[in-house]
């Protein structure tokens, strides 16, 4: 019989909090996570993620890699001075491929901790989730783990921090004791000390600070007061007066600078051996927001911030203009935004979503604002990695899984249907990197079909379609090992095996002067005819800036209500432009001028008028093509440095920088994708292993005029 949890214990939302674990790869987040669970009760066996046995880690291809790749999601229990907490935690992935498993989170999380490795301090990765976390005011506490480790070094960490990702940051620990003597914790807020006196971690004894650290502990709570003073008046004001600042008044302005992302408190730990994360539990609770503190924000068009909310989340009237929001209260009308989809080979398609106001039923009916429809709901979980718990009910600040749901998507908004909302979706990253593939039978077409049809619906960054000259299954994703990781998937989980092609670059094409064409489209041969006439203008845009129709047609030239077909029409040839067939991005489309025929003239008329015509217009506009760039990052011993530059720049990189990384050397350059597939295992040999490669997408840029004839098969 399966146990069951008492989630009512904790009733109030002020002791909620809906956190995230994130950072770069390998720098302990899984390894967080299941002291997390063990301390908090929620297990009784530490699992190790080298072992295999890690709670969070539950897919196959996890365990065996020992990497996170999807987020894992989990509720505890902690207790800090007599009062309960409940933490939703979600464990997320590290590596760069699985980004948007960070990005989804961090959509619906209240609060994070950011793990840096202790020998490396700030990584790519970590700078990467940081500005993500940054993007939805999601406040952090840094917690600098593996100071267990030969080099590691807790203040070299600490000044990455300020350096790279924020000056704001101040420590509210120091440890005890370096890499293999790492056995106990200062707290520069009670200016106590916890020492370890057991290797599981259980037996902490609370006491004074060492004599020969009193110093050191004194010098840095002067500099954690200065900071809080920075942030807090009535701190500053006691602190310029030399006034005692009791151990309540400091956690309750830390607490305030925290939430308004004025503060990061830095705190220490170990989390394989067992040490800090306690500390760390005490400190989320302690510092991080519950629902109602979190201060949201809303993005407009061009993604930036242009109003803030407190206790209410922002959102837009699907039946009118402008803002509104819902307080975060069970007692509002329901609103909850679905922030992954997961296909569960028991119960079917998983909805996790996180309630934001009111409150929802097993059994009940919901709302999907997004795309206008009425869903039954089935059943409501509650998730523990891959393990599931029926509940009858959740309400505001919940995070929860729905079975039943069939036509809702990652970000779409579920709501009341008498009291309408759309919250902010979530926006990924497009897909870089292509492979074609076929099944190795006959019989396991079909099958592939329904496979890939699930895991598009599972990741936003995974995409799937048919080239129309080769008919091949062309899959589509942020890198090798995102796209290595579906075809394991598809082998284990629905037992078809494929044949992969070489990876392929999405390339776009775009135009680079500005040009005029007339389309006329006429067929008349008796009877119903077609005719269309459409003059186009075309400008390019900015990088990134994306397609724009601009209607310029006057005095009734074109019927109004043809207008929306040509934009239709141009949208449909944009998906093949003329050089190569790739996707057009980057244009401004306006269309100035045209004639109509009384008879003959209709709406798909002037779509096909402009799907001809934006492939010609774009011919007289100097179309070139663009390839994605690759921001990478290289850290290897100094002896290295000159072979790994030589490598990158032989592959038509760029280099940007050499920073020092401890005893290491941190190469950072530009390169394009094209020139980059194997790049981890030719440096690897090229530095007999002690290569640290990183890679992510950066932006997409010109593709040299020789290059460019390359691609195009035209040398």
């Amino acid at each position: 019989m399966a146990t069951t949890t008492d989630y009512s214990t904790v009733k109030d939302q002020k002791y909620y909090r809906n956190i995230g674990i994130i950072a770069h790869i390998d720098a302990g987040k899984t390894t967080t996570s299941e002291r997390i669970l063990f301390y908090t009760g929620k297990k009784h066996k530490l699992g190790e993620v080298h072992e295999g046995e890690a709670t969070m880690d539950f897919m196959d291809q996890e365990r065996e890699r020992g990497i996170t790749i999807q987020s894992a999601a989990t509720t505890a229990f902690w207790d800090v001075d007599g009062q309960k907490y409940r933490i939703n935690l979600i464990d997320t992935p590290g590596h760069v491929d699985f980004t948007a498993e960070v990005e989804r989170s961090l959509r619906v999380l209240d609060g994070a901790v950011v793990v840096f490795d202790g020998k490396q301090g700030v990584e790519p990765q970590s700078s990467t989730v940081w500005l993500q976390a940054e993007k939805y005011n999601v406040p952090r506490i840094c917690y600098v783990n593996k100071l267990d480790g030969i080099g590691a070094d807790f203040f070299m960490s600490y000044d990455t921090i300020i350096d790279q990702l924020n000056d704001k940051a101040v420590p509210i620990q120091l440890p005890i004791g370096i890499e293999s003597d790492f056995n106990g914790i200062i707290d520069l807020v009670t200016m106590t000390a916890d020492f370890y006196k057991d290797e599981k971690g259980l037996q902490i004894e609370h006491g004074d600070i060492p004599a020969d650290l009193k110093a050191k502990a004194e010098e840095w709570r002067g500099k954690l007061l200065e900071a809080v003073a920075d942030a807090d008046d009535n701190i500053a004001e006691k602190y310029l007066g030399g006034e005692d600042i009791s151990v309540e008044e400091l956690r309750a302005a830390i607490r305030k600078a925290v939430i308004a992302n004025k503060l990061f408190p830095v705190i220490a730990g170990a989390s394989l051996r067992n040490r800090g994360v306690q500390q760390m539990l005490n400190a989320i609770c302690h510092y991080l927001p519950s629902p109602h503190d979190k201060i949201f924000v809303n993005h407009n068009d061009a993604g930036e911030v242009d109003a803030t909310y407190v206790g209410e989340v922002p959102g837009t009237d699907p039946r009118a203009e402008g803002v509104i929001t819902r307080k975060l209260s069970e007692e509002e009308p329901f609103a909850g935004l679905v922030f992954k989809i997961a296909v569960d080979p028991h119960v079917g398609t998983l909805a996790f979503f996180r309630v934001y106001s009111g409150k929802l039923t097993a059994g009940s009916y919901v709302y999907n604002s997004t795309v206008g429809t009425k869903e039954r709901v089935g059943r409501i979980l509650m998730m523990h990695a891959d393990h599931r718990e029926d509940i009858a009910e959740v309400k505001a600040g919940d995070i929860a899984a729905i079975v039943g749901l069939k036509g809702t998507q990652t970000g779409h908004t579920i709501c009341d249907e008498g009291k309408q909302i759309i919250l902010e979706s979530i926006k990924f990253p497009e897909p870089v990197v292509s492979f074609a593939i076929e099944p190795k039978t006959k019989s396991d077409q079909d099958k592939l079909g329904t496979a890939l049809a699930k895991l598009t619906s599972e990741d936003p960054t995974f995409r799937v379609k048919t080239d129309e000259e080769t008919a091949q299954t062309i899959i589509s994703g942020m890198g090798e090992l995102h796209l290595d990781i579906k075809v394991d998937i598809l082998k284990r989980t629905y037992g078809i095996e494929v044949n992969v092609g070489k990876p392929q670059v999405a390339y776009r094409e775009t135009i680079t002067a500005a040009g005029e064409h007339r389309e006329l489209l006429k067929k008349q041969t008796g009877g119903a005819g077609q005719f269309a006439d459409i003059t186009f203008n075309l400008e390019p845009r900015e990088r990134g800036a994306g397609y724009e129709f601009v209607n310029d047609i006057k005095g009734g030239a074109i019927p109004k209500e043809y207008i929306p077909a040509i934009d239709k029409g141009i949208v449909e040839s944009m998906t093949a432009g003329p050089l190569g067939g790739f996707p057009v991005v980057d244009i401004t489309a306006h269309i100035t001028d045209g004639s109509y025929h009384d008879v003959d003239s209709n709406t798909d008329t002037f779509k096909m008028c402009a799907i001809y015509g934006f492939k010609e217009a774009m011919k007289k506009c100097k179309p070139v093509l663009l390839e994605p760039m690759m921001k990478v990052s290289v850290t290897v011993p100094e002896e290295f440095v000159g072979a790994v530059t030589g490598y990158l720049s032989s592959h038509r990189g760029i280099p940007k920088g050499l920073t020092q990384r401890g005893k290491m050397k941190e190469i950072t350059a530009e390169a394009p994708l094209a020139e980059m597939f194997g790049y981890v295992s030719d440096l690897r040999n090229l530095t007999s292993g002690k290569a640290i490669p990183n890679m992510q997408f950066s932006h997409y840029a010109e593709v040299p005029g020789g290059i460019m004839k390359q691609v195009l098969g035209e040398e």
